[in-house]
């Protein structure tokens, strides 16, 4: 739906608009900040934040729950199914990643040391805006509390898990990965 349609009987507001797209918000911000650090913690993060979407969207195809009927939306109904919501698992899983990382992890050498842009403010960003997120999916008539609430869980649970993968052995790992990929980047763009 377009801003000024029609959405359960009232006029659907511009940040309800920019809250049904959200997505592409995040991808592109997760892409942006990939492609500004080229670090390997941020390709790991992405990567659960990936391996996140696609095992809901399994899950959810298991569980076959259809998504609330709004009586008087108008534009395209979604086809696919309700249990458990997708963005909300995803985005959750970043509100629970990001202060993991802020807490504690070292901050990376392409990010600026003063500890408020890289300790506070990500929180403070990613923490409301997930939880913002996850409750417009059923002021949006995507989905039930019900579905939000596992959903988001879910989230939660995973980046848990994988945050506890990373600091017990997998950064180890992404150290090696970072300095083979930027010595390589290095060398093609002549910054050897």
């Amino acid at each position: 739906m377009k801003q000024g349609e029609q959405w359960t009987g009232q006029t659907r507001s511009w940040w309800l608009a920019f809250l049904d797209e959200t997505n592409l918000v995040v991808t592109g911000l997760s892409a942006a900040f990939l492609l500004y650090t080229r670090s390997a913690g941020v390709l790991y993060f992405t990567l659960g934040a990936l391996l996140c979407s696609a095992t809901v969207k399994l899950i959810k195809r298991a569980i076959r729950q259809p998504r609330p009927v709004v009586e008087h939306a108008v534009g395209k109904r979604k086809v696919s199914y309700g249990m458990p919501s997708t963005h909300s698992a995803t985005i959750i899983y970043y509100a629970t990643y990001i202060p993991l990382a802020c807490a504690k992890l070292p901050i990376h050498p392409s990010l600026p040391a003063n500890s408020f842009v890289t300790r506070v403010l990500p929180v403070l960003i990613a923490v409301p805006y997930g939880y913002v997120i996850a409750a417009s999916r059923v002021w949006l008539g995507h989905h039930t509390w019900k579905q939000v609430v596992v959903g988001g869980s879910y989230g939660a649970a995973l980046a848990a898990v994988w945050f506890e993968l990373w600091v017990r052995g997998g950064n180890a790992y992404g150290q090696v990965l970072e300095r083979e990929v930027n010595g390589y980047v290095d060398q093609i763009f002549g910054r050897a």
